[in-house]
């Protein structure tokens, strides 16, 4: 677990601990080191977890799956960054995702029951974890927030657009990348990827944006 530590050190559920700290927090957890290949599940609708994984290598799909093969794309999860905490922080819930590798990755997997309870000792530092778990699940929360902003747009480029310029504000700059390749956004935006890319034809043609696969440039 050692070689984790510069990464787990930068995650928002270890923030303020030591290393030593944040190995002790791991041994209480029941941390596991998970593998798996790109197109691999880690995670089937209709399974039970209590366990949230941590993504240490690689990245990840959260995804909504209708029985006749439509999806919808929660959020891509890359290093640092966390899937499966509310169904793990509820006892008997069934998931209603499926978690795959986007790429070959290697996940950190912890029992959320051992962090929700104090532990024997009681350390500052456990108290400290249940505080970061708090700011993990509302910074989820907002990003759920704004998906159903960008999704409650009535077209495909009103959708397109609301995303754009949230990703545009996050990262503080007019020329950035997004984490989802042509079909993965339009699974994201919920919306045919034919319709997508004809509308990204049009405002690069109308003078608004320049796009090259998962790199844009934004113009006012």
């Amino acid at each position: 677990m050692k070689k984790h530590l510069p990464l787990l050190k930068k995650s928002l559920f270890f923030k303020g601990m030591s290393d030593q700290e944040i190995l002790s927090i791991l041994h209480c957890v029941e941390a596991r080191i998970l593998s798996r290949q790109s197109g691999e599940y880690i995670f089937h609708a209709g399974d039970r977890t209590s366990e949230m994984g941590l993504v240490l290598q690689g990245s990840v799909l959260t995804v909504q799956e209708t029985l006749w093969g439509h999806r919808n794309i929660m959020a891509k999860v890359g290093p640092g960054d966390f899937f499966g905490e509310p169904y793990a922080a509820s006892p008997g819930s069934v998931l209603n995702i499926n978690v795959t590798a986007c790429e070959d990755c290697e996940i950190l997997m912890l029992r959320i029951s051992r962090i929700l309870t104090t532990c024997p000792t009681a350390c500052s530092h456990h108290s400290r974890l249940i505080q970061n778990l708090v700011s993990v699940l509302s910074g989820k929360l907002l990003l759920f927030n704004e998906k159903i902003t960008h999704m409650s747009k009535r077209t495909t480029r009103e959708k397109l657009l609301s995303y754009l310029s949230s990703e545009s504000i996050r990262q503080g700059k007019r020329s950035f990348d997004i984490p989802y390749n042509r079909q993965q956004l339009a699974d994201y935006l919920c919306v045919e990827r034919a319709a997508m890319s004809a509308e990204l034809s049009k405002l690069q043609k109308e003078g608004l944006l320049k796009t090259n696969r998962s790199h844009f440039e934004l113009y006012i």
